[in-house]
């Protein structure tokens, strides 16, 4: 079976725009998980991704287009996890659409997915919020700025899981 390259071709593609210094990518010393000190079932969980969408108002007029609440500029996004999934748009272009389609919101923001498992007694409750932190391909920024606001955030929450969507 043939895969892709990644790393050479990401170098390769660089290297041909004229950077001379490859790529730097992340490495971590230590895994940032911490084994459960309850069961789920008795667990408070939130939802958090680097997919790239806006929420939806509701339309007050028929007529009216929804407005887009939030933006995708590179900062922590928060939604609120009883936000209907209809009102969830997807702006990314940068995903593999051989593997999924974009338009299917729970392939990379389970929502009705979390709200299902809610319902069957896995989690205990869902968060007021849910959290989304677009990569802008610095680790500096994900491990200072945005992790630990997420983390603040869901603290503040009582959250005992994280639930991770990486787009």
């Amino acid at each position: 079976m043939d895969y892709v390259r990644y790393i050479e071709k990401t170098h390769e593609y660089y290297h041909n725009l004229g950077y001379e210094k490859s790529y730097s990518y992340a490495y971590n010393e230590g895994t940032p998980f911490t084994p459960l000190k309850k069961p789920l079932s008795e667990c408070r969980v939130t939802l958090v991704t680097t997919a790239s969408f806006v929420l939806l108002d509701e339309a007050g007029n028929p007529s009216e287009e929804p407005r887009m609440l939030g933006t995708n500029e590179l900062e922590v996004f928060t939604a609120p996890s009883d936000l209907p999934s209809d009102r969830i748009f997807s702006t990314s272009e940068d995903h593999d659409r051989y593997q999924t389609d974009m338009a299917d919101i729970n392939a990379f923001f389970p929502t009705t997915r979390m709200k299902e498992f809610l319902a069957e007694g896995v989690f205990d409750s869902l968060s007021k919020a849910y959290y989304r932190s677009l990569p802008n391909y610095s680790h500096r920024k994900t491990t200072e700025v945005d992790g630990p606001e997420i983390l603040r955030r869901c603290l503040e929450d009582n959250v005992d899981v994280a639930l991770l969507t990486p787009v």
